[in-house]
């Protein structure tokens, strides 16, 4: 792989294909410390449920709004979000976004009321970060494209080693100096992301190989225009002697219709009248369309590199695509089960008889398995030859179930296993389902830009609504059990949604060959025509000549 071309360390990187490396290994070590920055500070934040609670005298449900209250943002706000990238670009972006989670976790810190936590951690937080995670991952699969879910999976595992240091270090630090200094120091951290986002190049894909398909299209070209010019002077011979014995027959008059409605129908004859008037000394009027159209793209390789085709980051017409329907719905109703576990398993852990000191761990448990599940989903997805989505589905449906058993499961091992369980296939799931859309199963690469600000924007509703529902059963049934139920039938639902994916792919695959196939049969029908008309102007010519060589002959004979 060639060397960026770039002028600057920080400039444009082009290449002339997807370098699957080059500079995307230093946007892959971005998105993973905002990943770190992001996600795993997020789901974090149960460390501090206890103290919420008792700090503003609040119920399950109240303190689960902040958390909630960010997702939504952080989902709901992805139009916007893609719509700033597309006009400023990805690195401002994502450095205000550093900015705002920064300054809403600090300002978190020194707030009197849950009602202003909604705020600083919900609003402005969330909308950092929106802003931080989106772009960074959409111009990360832009970088690769055979390591595409290998690099995004070890990338997005800053998440998973976030939660496993969080949680022990937080739940020990906020003993010593109480949970707001914890947050001081978490806004402090993640203001780092204003130097991650300066690595966010932009990439230009620059092919090499333009001139040389635009010459080749040329050479194809000539040897047609050779074998049109060999009959066409067979008929202009044949037209020059019906108009040397008579102007006034008709003949003439026919002739020129019969070359002016050919030139007419088919505009590549044009390179061949202007090589028979080069023959007869005459000058071209116009420029051929093949020469004009080489010119033109010789004029572009020689002006410059290709930029990219600037494409909606925000395309509500995404909605129009079936597969793309089923997706979002996939992702709705699994974002119902992404952060509630997270934000119950320590008060869960405690009500089965755990230690305090030990529930913490559970995260930790969680956070080492989704490190292995992000890692080996990459690999399989590399190696798998069937569809994507049927790796994904399974892995759904394993998540489903170990969700039920966290509810029925009592002893410390039974709840250290499922938080293993749990954990490796969150991280199969959580790694996959965005990048997923880059591939063919679901929209493709060339619609991810597009795709990905609506498909979050789809699940900031479930957001909004997982952890508020988790606490809600909770408060109810006082059995944080119940939590983990709600979190399993959204899993369930989606995965009937994800299931659905493929065969409406399917059936837009088809109908959109049989829209092509009606266009060809169209376009040859058409083609048909016009040779059928040609043919019956020949059929005009060749009895015209007929007439006139018969009345050459008639006057030979009257002659002698």
């Amino acid at each position: 792989m060639t060397a960026p071309n770039s002028k600057r360390c920080l400039g444009p990187k082009v290449y002339p294909k997807v370098p699957d490396g080059g500079w995307g290994w230093a946007v892959a070590g971005a998105f993973f410390f905002v990943e770190v920055c992001t996600y795993g500070t997020l789901k974090s934040m149960g460390v501090f449920l206890q103290d919420l609670m008792e700090e503003f005298g609040e119920s399950n449900s109240r303190v689960s709004w902040i958390i909630s209250i960010s997702v939504f943002i952080f989902t709901f706000t992805a139009p916007l979000s893609t719509l700033l990238s597309n006009r400023f670009g990805y690195r401002p972006v994502v450095m205000i976004g550093g900015f705002l989670i920064s300054l809403g976790t600090i300002s978190s810190a020194f707030t009197n009321s849950i009602n202003e936590m909604y705020i600083t951690i919900g609003i402005v937080s969330g909308l950092g970060y929106c802003l931080t995670f989106l772009p960074t991952v959409t111009i990360l699969a832009q970088y690769f494209s055979r390591r595409r879910a290998l690099v995004i999976s070890a990338a997005s595992s800053g998440e998973s080693l976030a939660i496993f240091a969080f949680a022990p270090a937080l739940t020990t630090l906020k003993v010593r100096i109480g949970w707001r200094f914890c947050l001081v120091i978490l806004g402090i951290l993640q203001a780092s992301v204003i130097g991650w986002g300066l690595l966010l190049c932009p990439i230009i894909i620059e092919p090499k190989l333009v001139k040389e398909d635009n010459e080749s299209d040329k050479d194809s070209h000539s040897l047609k225009e050779q074998q049109t010019v060999y009959e066409l002077e067979n008929e202009q011979t044949r037209t020059s002697i019906s108009s040397g014995v008579s102007e006034d027959s008709g003949v003439t008059s026919l002739s020129a219709s019969n070359v002016d409605l050919r030139t007419a129908g088919a505009d590549n004859k044009a390179p061949v009248e202007m090589k028979v008037q080069d023959k007869e000394g005459q000058e071209p009027s116009h420029p051929t369309p093949v020469k004009e159209m080489y010119e033109v793209e010789r004029a572009e390789v020689e002006a410059g590199p290709l930029k990219p085709s600037s494409s909606k980051l925000l395309d509500f017409s995404m909605l129009k695509d079936g597969a793309f329907i089923w997706y979002s719905l996939f992702g709705l109703f699994a974002t119902l089960g992404f952060f509630a576990p997270q934000l119950y398993i320590i008060e869960l852990s405690k009500s089965r008889g755990v230690e305090p000191s030990m529930a913490s761990y559970m995260l930790s448990v969680m956070a080492v398995a989704e490190i292995f599940g992000r890692l080996s989903i990459g690999v399989v997805l590399n190696k798998v030859s069937c569809r994507k989505t049927l790796v994904l589905l399974g892995c759904v449906v394993l998540l489903c179930l170990v969700l039920v058993a966290f509810a029925i499961v009592w002893e410390f091992w039974g709840l250290v296993v499922c938080c293993a369980l749990y954990g490796y296939f969150m991280g199969t799931v959580g790694s996959t389902h965005i990048p997923m859309l880059a591939e063919e199963d679901v929209v493709g690469i060339q619609k991810m830009p597009s795709s990905i600000g609506v498909y979050v924007f789809i699940q900031s509703f479930a957001g909004l609504a997982g952890p508020p529902l988790g606490g809600w059963l909770v408060d109810v049934t006082q059995n944080y059990g119940a939590a983990f139920y709600s979190c399993a039938v959204g899993m369930g639902l989606s995965a009937i949604c994800l299931a659905l994916v493929g065969p409406a792919k399917s059936g837009m695959c088809r109908s959109k060959s049989r829209n092509k196939s009606r266009s060809t049969e169209e376009e040859e029908e058409r083609m048909s025509q016009d040779n059928n008309q040609v043919d019956f102007l020949e059929m005009d010519l060749a009895s015209e000549d007929s007439l006139v060589r018969r009345s050459v002959d008639r006057d030979n004979s009257s002659v002698i």
